[in-house]
């Protein structure tokens, strides 16, 4: 009887969806007469004329549009001939003439920017009076930053196209179909010979305050690129193969991006690891944007296969979003407000042709209006916290020492700020000083929580530094730790049950090393497919800085899991050097030092034995 109420409750569940889902496309295109009620907060404002204001009306509404223009983050939507209540009046050409010299008066007392996003007609119950609403723009950038940030990461399979996207958006040449212009984002000798992506690589594309795009085509390095756009969109190219899928989950994980860009080609579909990446980014909660390139190759039956696919996947019981084609730059507006709201469950799908250009110029527009996700609310929250900078990369620079990259949870930091930096193999921290700072290739003076950013270090050496550590101010009193415990969900496992002893690689933020389950806390003391579950890990090679509420994602070859970190355990030193004489012991017991007598003898002068236990070292050993 299991059976029919099984398939009796999934088409009810599919009328329901279906019905939302018509329901908010409606919306998304705007077609009805009202909209939902204006918000206090927010950085939209409805106003449905403003026709001559007196001088104490119009410094209100400077005011005003300065607390929008904060809510934003240096962006304001305006909407005019809507009420408050959300209904759209509409204006006729003179009154809308007038409002908009209000709006210039206005942004020019700021020193804001202005752009007229789109304009349409509403039914008016005047016959014969043409009436209409528009969508302005305001852009000013805070005083207090160079330039607006969006990073976004691209996912998706290998051979897909995700390095030529980038490549033509952000030089603004088309290809030529035999992946020219991904070659400017290749960093190694190996990626150009095989076409693929093995690394992170990152890429900028600017826009001006109104709206113009401002690539590589108009400006030679990155530092013009920054002083002339008040808006910068930083591409995180992330590896499409399998083989490489640690790197694709540590730039996921560590660089924090805004949304996530997942690429499927329109001759193979839905192939390879588009799901994983897919699911990995629903898993850290990532919105996701989708681009279905290589429209040039195949005929539109095809395509159109492949977006159905595509849309089959957003809409299935695991994902739950919902997936809106953009087709024209009213449908690019719309999408990009989805965006804004918080849980949203809108999904843009994109189709474009990196040789031809087809829909790029509807891409670009989205990213133009495109708004951050953190309010400034949560912003100030986190630049009131200790600086908390995490180091994603390693660099020695020639008469400059060492440089890190990476970027800044919380705090701030500043030029000429004493730090510490760590934990070490021995779970120590290091003091630090920063000298010089800079974001996108251009020099700065001081970075803001949620910002990437390179750090010039003095008073540390290089070998002293690896990825994963924390650089973080004396007053977070930073510790470190071997064991943590997290509430884990097994996502998949080849076998019946995950059970203690297993090994995997965790990543949880910007530490990626490889742990044991040293325990599991419930009767079977084993972890089922999807089961929940409180799991002890342990790392294997050295203490790691663990934040209590960060997620991570484990897994050994097909295995994957996700979980909380709930509990840090503190690091000791008896802790961490126990395992280490055990493997130790069972290492020579194999070898020529066996015999107790040469043990012995050999204690004083051996180098394993009368140095502290370094992976570095032991790897320049072997």
């Amino acid at each position: 009887m299991a059976q029919p109420q099984n398939t009796n409750s999934v088409p009810l569940h599919n009328n329901n969806k279906a019905i939302q889902d018509k329901k908010l496309k409606e919306s998304l295109k705007m077609e009805l007469n009202n909209l939902p009620p204006e918000e206090e907060e927010g950085n939209i404002e409805y106003k449905l004329k403003l026709i001559n204001p007196t001088s104490s009306r119009l410094e209100h509404l400077v005011t005003q549009m300065k607390w929008r223009l904060q809510e934003g983050q240096g962006e304001a939507i305006y909407k005019i001939g809507v009420e408050d209540n959300g209904i759209c009046s509409g204006l006729t050409d003179s009154e809308l003439e007038s409002t908009m010299n209000t709006l210039k008066s206005m942004s020019e007392k700021i020193g804001a920017d202005l752009t007229t996003l789109r304009k349409r007609e509403v039914n008016s119950e005047a016959l014969g009076i043409r009436k209409q609403v528009a969508e302005i723009l305001v852009r000013k950038v805070p005083d207090d930053q160079q330039f607006l940030d969006i990073r976004i990461s691209v996912l998706g399979n290998a051979d897909v196209g995700k390095s030529t996207l980038l490549g033509v958006l952000t030089h603004g040449e088309h290809d030529n179909g035999r992946g020219r212009a991904r070659l400017n984002l290749f960093r190694h000798l190996h990626e150009i010979q095989s076409g693929r992506t093995s690394c992170i690589s990152h890429e900028i594309l600017g826009f001006d305050s109104k709206g113009n795009v401002i690539n590589y085509s108009e400006s030679r390095t990155a530092e013009e690129i920054c002083s002339a756009a008040s808006k910068i969109i930083t591409f995180i190219d992330l590896a499409g193969h399998h083989k490489y899928l640690k790197t694709t989950i540590f730039g996921l994980t560590s660089h924090h991006p805004d949304f996530a860009v997942v690429v499927v080609s329109a001759n193979r579909g839905v192939a390879g690891t588009t799901r994983e990446h897919l699911g990995l980014a629903m898993a850290l909660g990532v919105p996701i944007i989708a681009v279905v390139t290589k429209m040039d190759l195949c005929p539109t039956s095809v395509s159109d296969r492949a977006c159905r696919q595509l849309e089959q996947l957003l809409t299935s019981a695991v994902c739950s979003k919902i997936p809106f084609r953009v087709r024209s730059e009213d449908d690019a507006y719309s999408a990009a407000a989805a965006m804004a709201g918080e849980n949203n469950k809108v999904v843009p799908v994109f189709t474009v042709s990196s040789v031809t250009g087809k829909n790029l110029s509807l891409l670009t527009t989205f990213f133009n209006v495109l708004m951050p996700q953190k309010n400034v609310r949560e912003q100030e929250k986190l630049m009131q916290k200790p600086a908390e900078f995490q180091v994603d990369e390693v660099f020695t620079v020639p008469e400059v020492g060492a440089v890190v990259g990476g970027t800044l949870y919380h705090g701030t930091l500043a030029e000429k700020d004493s730090l510490l930096i760590g934990p070490t193999t021995e779970g120590r921290y290091l003091p630090v000083r920063v000298t010089t700072i800079q974001r996108n290739r251009a020099p700065c003076r001081i970075v803001r929580a949620g910002q990437a950013a390179s750090l010039s270090l003095d008073e540390v050496d290089k070998d002293d530094i690896r990825k994963g550590m924390v650089i973080v101010s004396e007053r977070l009193e930073p510790s470190c730790c071997l064991r943590f415990e997290a509430t884990a969900y097994l996502l998949y496992h080849p076998t019946s049950a995950l059970s203690v002893g297993f090994q995997c690689t965790v990543h949880a933020g910007n530490v990626r090393q490889t742990a044991v389950v040293e325990s599991i806390a419930n009767e079977e003391e084993s972890l089922r497919l999807n089961e929940q579950a409180c799991i002890t890990f342990r790392f294997v090679c050295s203490p790691e800085y663990i934040r209590t509420g960060s997620t991570l994602i484990f897994r050994e070859r097909s295995t994957k899991g996700i979980g909380q970190v709930t509990k840090v355990m503190p690091f000791s030193s008896s802790d961490f050097c126990q395992p280490r004489h055990k493997h130790r012991r069972r290492f020579a017991s194999s070898g020529s030092l066996s015999s107790p007598t040469s043990s012995s003898s050999n204690s004083d002068d051996s180098p394993t034995q009368s140095r502290p236990f370094s992976p570095k070292r032991q790897h320049l050993e072997r």
